[in-house]
């Protein structure tokens, strides 16, 4: 990616310089005597990776010289170009990538083969399908990575893609500061209402955020989750004989807005939440000036180690997610492929590629990313691995680089070699397997996307974010400076730019089983 061009060209050009792409088939190597053996000869690749808001990452002044690379790259006898893609440009920079047709030869994309930042690209036939390949030298991969990862990164029939999984959908919790909701003398929430009482204690007690908000709600939708309507295109429902978007229950979305405005005016949520980033979102609540807010569940120990170099008596927990009228409520459910590496059709080492990912699956890769290099960061006594989590901030940085951005290819859910080590581990997993295992919302869902949100980018976001049509009015409302009870007419504005055409295809291939697209009906 050493071009990038503006979004507007990107956009114009994107269709034309797909079909330029080569259809070439790669020549592959022949087959090493074992499956997952590590080539002879170096594997020489560039792979696109999104920094992910990691601060070990994208405080590296060249991460392709970071020890931890080079010592990946020792262990598999490879020799990779990481180009790292800005986490805030992410979806822009992609389609920039895919237009100006300056692709690296392996391309980590957001999750499924359909999705907006791929820019169509499978489609078009910029990558090369896998099940081949696998059969061959993925033994490990076709063992371990369930079937519902892979037919997220299916397209018609084929794999094209080698993903990123998770075993348990419920990855998102309310983080609280329990040292904090001890001295306001109340109990762990459960309801709406019995949430918004801690937080006006909290205020009371001069916290700064009684609630940490995000940008774009990301991170802050906890209370959409418990009146089920995420503002997500990942997640319709059957509303008499349509199937629509959640956010169109105008009942309850109304409801879940009035809750988080009520937030904004009682100073119960940052003034500025609508353009808090990742880095100030984290640093906040780092700095102890957070009583409770939203994250990926297994970001818990290393977040409490880090608080507590700055706050010694902080104590995070994490508790159930606020319940709604109907009794339930939670985050919404993942999807079974969060990231997925995808290999360019003009490669001519697919095969040893393809082995680098496979060794990923391997206990060599597993004892490298969850305890790092012996005789620095663990040593072995009796037999035994001797591993002390850092307590350092920068350390933890470190090692939660290693074992989450770096593990290219694993069950994300959390790191059972690290967490088994410790009480704390142990209770984080028992966390899992209760409180976010019995919550969580989701919705009907379809492979391959709908071709309607493909064709609007004002009506279709990423996965996990509310279309920029809709996000604009949910905040001015949320502000005040539009009325709650105008959100039917937000509807309308939606469907006016493409909505119609997405309920329409939507209802249709619900209807029509034999469309060719798998239509998933809700996990919970």
């Amino acid at each position: 990616m050493k071009k990038w061009i503006p979004a507007t060209m990107a956009t114009v050009l994107m269709a034309s310089m797909l079909a330029a792409c080569s259809t070439k088939p790669a020549e592959q190597p022949s087959a090493s005597s074992t499956a997952s053996a590590k080539p002879a000869e170096k594997t020489k690749f560039s792979i696109s990776l999104r920094t992910l808001a990691f601060g070990h990452v994208e405080k590296s002044p060249n991460i392709n010289e970071d020890k931890w690379v080079k010592k990946l790259e020792e262990l598999t006898n490879s020799d990779m170009d990481i180009v790292l893609v800005p986490h805030k440009e992410y979806e822009q920079k992609m389609i920039q990538m895919f237009a100006t047709n300056d692709i690296p030869n392996v391309v980590q994309g957001s999750g499924g083969v359909n999705g907006k930042e791929m820019a169509g690209s499978v489609k078009a036939g910029v990558f090369m399908p896998l099940d081949d390949l696998l059969k061959q030298y993925g033994p490990n991969l076709l063992k371990k990575v369930p079937k519902e990862a892979w037919d997220n990164v299916s397209y018609q029939g084929k794999i094209f893609a080698i993903p990123e999984y998770l075993s348990n959908p419920s990855r998102r919790a309310i983080f609280i500061r329990k040292d904090l909701l001890d001295k306001t003398g109340l109990g762990v929430p459960k309801t709406v209402d019995e949430y918004m009482a801690v937080l006006r204690k909290f205020k009371e007690m001069g916290v700064e955020n009684p609630y940490m908000g995000r940008e774009n709600f990301k991170y802050s939708d906890s209370f959409f989750g418990a009146y089920d309507v995420f503002p997500y295109l990942s997640m319709f429902e059957k509303q008499g004989d349509q199937i629509l978007p959640k956010f169109f229950d105008t009942e309850n979305m109304t409801k879940a807005l009035q809750t988080y405005k009520t937030m904004f005016d009682e100073g119960l949520i940052n003034k500025e939440f609508a353009t808090i980033n990742a880095t100030v979102f984290k640093n906040t609540i780092l700095a102890g000036k957070a009583g409770m807010w939203s994250m990926n569940a297994n970001e818990l120990l290393q977040w409490e180690t880090q608080l507590k170099a700055n706050v010694p008596a902080g104590d995070i927990e994490i508790i159930g997610s606020p319940t709604g009228p109907d009794g339930k409520g939670g985050h919404y459910l993942y999807g079974p492929a969060p990231r997925a590496y995808f290999i360019s059709k003009s490669v001519k080492n697919a095969a040893q590629i393809i082995q680098f990912f496979d060794w990923m699956m391997s206990d060599e890769a597993e004892k490298f990313f969850t305890f790092g290099i012996e005789g620095d960061t663990y040593k072995t006594v009796d037999g035994k691995i001797d591993y002390k989590s850092p307590t350092d901030a920068t350390a933890v940085d470190e090692e939660r680089y290693r074992q989450s951005f770096l593990w290219l290819v694993q069950d994300t859910t959390y790191n059972k070699g690290t967490l088994s080590f410790t009480d704390e581990g142990k209770k984080l997993m028992n966390v899992y397997d209760t409180t976010l295992k019995n919550e969580g919302r989701d919705g009907i869902s379809f492979e391959p996307r709908l071709e309607a949100l493909m064709k609007n980018p004002d009506i279709s976001p990423l996965s996990d974010q509310a279309p920029p049509v809709i996000l604009q009015h949910m905040v001015k409302m949320v502000y005040g400076k539009e009325s709650i009870s105008d959100w039917p007419k937000v509807l309308e504005e939606w469907k006016s730019k493409g909505g119609n055409d997405v309920i329409k295809e939507a209802t249709e291939k619900f209807n029509n089983k034999d469309s060719g697209t798998t239509v998933s009906m809700p996990r919970k």
